[in-house]
């Protein structure tokens, strides 16, 4: 069972930045799509942002865009979520998961979730 953590939440003043990180321990990263979601209170989850296996194509959803950036280091079997100008209505859990199917794309299905990491833009 694959099993994702992810680190680096917290609080932060709108404008600032976060980077978010998604680890697996025991398994290859580069092996699965990757996609970081976000869930606030009383609204429903949505993707933001993922990362192909195959070629590590990037999407971003339209209200993240140009803001966040995905990356992964396989070196150190990590996918990044950089979150750059933020603001309040970024604020939310967020968690990544993994899709194990080996595509060039982003598909609508994770099979693998992390707990979620707290990201709170306040003054």
């Amino acid at each position: 069972q694959l099993q994702l953590v992810e680190s680096g939440g917290g609080l932060v003043q709108p404008g600032g930045s976060l980077r978010l990180s998604c680890t697996a321990p025991a398994f290859t990263l580069d092996d699965y799509g990757i996609g970081w979601f976000r869930q606030a209170p009383g609204k429903e989850r949505e993707r933001i942002s993922c990362i192909s296996s195959r070629d590590s194509r990037t999407y971003y959803t339209d209200s993240v865009k140009g803001r966040f950036t995905i990356s992964r280091d396989n070196a150190k079997n990590t996918v990044y979520l950089q979150m750059n100008s933020l603001k309040p209505e970024d604020t939310a859990t967020y968690y990544c998961a993994a899709d194990k199917r080996r595509t060039y794309y982003c598909s609508n299905n994770y099979d693998f979730w992390g707990q979620g990491t707290q990201v709170t833009v306040s003054s």
